[in-house]
């Protein structure tokens, strides 16, 4: 045998006795991401201001409110026995109604904002604030 010729079975090279065993231990799934824990923290408080166009109609509406859900009257200290100051009777509307329903019963709305802040444990919070009256686009 001529050292520059190889005996016939190291001629070609040696396949695997299990093809299919090789495939699946080289073969290495990519690991799935899992997410990134942060505890960020965020509070969002959206403000109405309204302007009372009607103490008359607030008031009926309130007092009716009043009666049809007397546990969210209570959580604002108005008991239906007492007396319903215009104040009282316009945080009970806005409690109870969206802003649409609030203009029917003598109630304006004047501006809206939002105030959103966030942060997680190490950090400060940030605080983004947006407001915009009638009209306006937010």
């Amino acid at each position: 045998m001529n050292h520059l010729t190889r005996p016939p079975h190291l001629a070609h090279p040696v396949q695997p006795a299990h093809p299919k065993l090789r495939a699946v231990v080289g073969v290495q799934k990519p690991a799935q991401a899992r997410p990134l824990d942060l505890r960020v923290r965020a509070q969002r408080i959206q403000i109405d201001e309204l302007i009372v166009d009607d103490p008359r109609q607030v008031l009926a509406h309130a007092e009716q409110a009043v009666l049809d859900d007397p546990e969210a009257a209570a959580l604002l200290g108005i008991c239906p026995a007492g007396p319903l100051p215009l104040p009282a009777a316009a945080a009970l509307l806005c409690a109870l109604y969206d802003t649409e329903t609030l203009t029917a019963m003598g109630l304006r709305l004047t501006r809206h904002t939002t105030r959103v802040s966030a942060s997680d444990q190490q950090t400060e919070p940030v605080s983004l604030v947006r407001s915009t009256g009638p009209g306006e686009e937010d």
